[in-house]
């Protein structure tokens, strides 16, 4: 097994020897694995999974590793990536191809992709080029979703209880108190939802910009692992409120604490109603906003970026 510097770097190195163990005794057992190799880990969750760079059948790789007791997320995000790379295999959106799997060691293969996050690529991008992205992430989820589109009745109460729950863990006072007040405001537009029915789909499941790879003017998608079926502005509010609390506005205009053409341009290619844009994708917004709560560890930066976006979003929701 090739090895680097990044494998013996990491602090916990019994969670690096564990992964080490696990590739190994894979090797052992099947033989398709022969010319495959563990060449970097990229990423580690002790106790749920690695991400790591290597080699399968000659081909450079990213493995995914499911760690003891996580082996079925493996048949899982294997079981999603087959359905969807027959859909999404050519052009300028697809996803990644999968190359291999082992469900009894919890491990699969997909091809390592030349191109930059696109988080980071906005980022490093001239502000007047930024924007040119919003429409192409737009199409890549439209893409993805429309195959498996369908409505059902609102299962708002589920998501209200969520972004409640996430409110009441918020460590920040001046956050925690803005996120109340936009409680309040989704419990509001909550009861605008009863009776309503909804658009569902299996949906990328965390789909935020880094996990679109940029390349010339094409994206392709990775880490579907947590792809399910559910309300399709879930992953739209996922996206745009990643941007948003980061401060990343590419077109720099601002509504609902997110990026207003980003916003526009996927409203547009869901050819979305007016009860979706006005009620629906603001109430989802309101709950991813709640949802993902800031940690103590984040820096003074990352917390005042967060409270400008709640702040923006309260505003616009109170003018609904």
């Amino acid at each position: 097994m090739t090895k680097s510097r990044a494998l013996f770097n990491l602090p916990d190195l019994e969670a690096v020897t564990g992964v080490a163990q696990r590739f190994e005794a894979a090797r052992s057992t099947e033989a398709a694995l022969e010319r495959a190799d563990l060449a970097e880990i990229l990423r580690l969750v002790p106790g749920q999974r690695a991400v790591c760079r290597g080699h399968v059948d000659g081909r450079a790789c990213i493995w995914r590793i499911f760690l003891s007791g996580q082996e079925a997320a493996a048949t899982r995000e294997w079981d999603e990536l087959q359905r969807i790379w027959p859909e999404m295999n050519t052009g300028l959106y697809r996803v990644c191809e999968p190359l291999y799997h082992c469900a009894e060691h919890g491990m699969i293969a997909v091809e390592e992709l030349p191109g930059t996050p696109l988080l980071q690529l906005l980022w490093k991008a001239p502000v007047q080029d930024r924007a040119q992205w919003l429409d192409p992430a737009a199409q890549w989820l439209r893409c993805y979703t429309e195959s498996t589109e369908s409505w059902r009745p609102s299962g708002h109460d589920g998501w209200l209880q969520r972004a409640a729950r996430g409110a009441r863990k918020q460590p920040f006072a001046a956050l925690r108190s803005l996120e109340m007040d936009i409680l309040q405001q989704l419990e509001r537009l909550a009861s605008r939802l009863d009776g309503v029915e909804w658009r569902v789909a299996i949906s990328h499941g965390d789909y935020h910009p880094n996990n679109l790879i940029a390349r010339q003017d094409s994206l392709t998608g990775i880490d579907t692992g947590g792809s399910a079926r559910t309300p399709i502005y879930k992953d739209i509010a996922r996206f745009l409120m990643h941007m948003g609390r980061r401060g990343m506005i590419p077109s720099g205009q601002r509504y609902l604490g997110v990026d207003r053409v980003g916003l526009n341009a996927f409203a547009d290619r869901f050819c979305m109603s007016n009860t979706e844009r006005q009620v629906i994708l603001p109430f989802m917004l309101g709950v991813e906003a709640l949802i993902r709560v800031e940690t103590p560890a984040l820096s003074g930066s990352r917390i005042r970026r967060a409270r400008r976006m709640s702040a923006a979003l309260l505003k616009d929701l109170q003018a609904l």
